[in-house]
């Protein structure tokens, strides 16, 4: 259901590239949010949070997707800058490349909030908030080596390498498994943050190693994608799959035993949370935060707990 929804609302929520013009700009002002692709349902829920909450909060607001392309993000931030945006809410779409992205918009007097993924220079966005990388990578291998039993040969499926996240995920994987000598590491792939990506790694990987035991990914759609090769090769029930996001098609996989355990980015807190340090900001001219960079815990969803899996990115104390 929530994919069908999702396809159903992408052409209202996404204006790519964002048509919206300084007349829409009505009450506190236009709040730009511009995410990275709404055909994932990770950056679909924090386009639609942060949407959500700046119109409670009495502004207009707009969504675009640069889909991680540092050319598309310049033309959304300036489109931004011509609508006289008020504050601008970003994923960045490359940890360097978006640096002159977000510069532009500060030399507009434009606030910049960073969420989700941050740049390779601070002093810049009002506030970088992300997931807790490290701490997530962490929480996921240890049960992922629970669930292997301690040993057996594995692969990993790595995120977008120009995206800080993926190599903070990766790292911190390989600084827990690294306890156990009886987890062998046959291969690893890069596969983009993306399902078809990981499906056709998934199937390369598995040609060359068919004796594997686990695959642990850095984010849910790769490791959808792994679990869909997997069971076309009819190998999944002798695998251990882990995923990192905690979408809701994670969630349907961790409940069908596919799936051993998905880590929540808590991507619907750090939305909300970004629109009202910029709505601070442009009342007080400051974030109300004590750094710039803020690191949000991320929690482990398993097939104990998935029942408390309230909303789309949710999971309930």
């Amino acid at each position: 259901m929530f994919k069908t929804t999702r396809r159903k609302l992408i052409a209202a929520l996404v204006l790519t590239p964002l048509m919206a013009s300084a007349a829409m700009a009505q009450g506190k002002g236009l709040m730009t949010i511009i995410v990275n692709d709404p055909a994932n349902p990770y950056w679909f829920t924090e386009g639609n949070v942060a949407k959500a909450t700046a119109e409670k909060m009495g502004y207009t607001a707009v969504v675009g997707a640069h889909t991680g392309d540092t050319n598309t993000e310049s033309k959304l931030i300036d489109t931004a800058i011509t609508n006289k945006s008020v504050a601008i809410l970003l994923d960045p779409a490359n940890a360097s490349g978006s640096v002159g992205a977000v510069q532009k918009a500060i030399a507009a007097n434009i606030p910049v909030i960073l969420i989700n993924a941050e740049i390779n220079k601070e002093g810049l966005a009002k506030a970088q908030l992300v997931s807790n990388n490290a701490q997530g990578a962490a929480l996921g291998a240890q049960q992922w080596v629970k669930a292997m039993g301690e040993k057996g040969k594995y692969v990993e499926l790595i995120g977008l390498p120009s995206d800080n996240n993926a190599a903070t995920r990766s790292n911190g994987f390989k600084t827990v498994l690294s306890q156990y000598p009886d987890l062998n590491k046959a291969a690893a792939e890069v596969a983009n943050w993306d399902r078809t990506l990981g499906h056709n790694k998934m199937q390369s990987m598995m040609q060359a190693n068919p004796d594997i035991k686990g695959v642990i990914s850095g984010n849910d759609e790769m490791a959808l994608g792994a679990i869909a090769a997997l069971k076309k090769a009819g190998k999944l029930k002798d695998v251990v799959v882990g995923g990192f996001d905690g979408s809701p098609d994670a969630v349907a996989a961790v409940k069908a035993g596919e799936l051993a355990y998905t880590v929540l980015q808590p991507v619907a807190v750090f939305a909300a949370e970004g629109v009202k340090q910029a709505d601070n900001f442009i009342r007080t001219g400051s974030t109300g935060a004590k750094t710039e960079k803020q690191l949000f815990e991320c929690m482990l969803i398993t097939k104990e707990n998935v029942g408390k899996y309230s909303a789309p990115f949710v999971l309930d104390n």
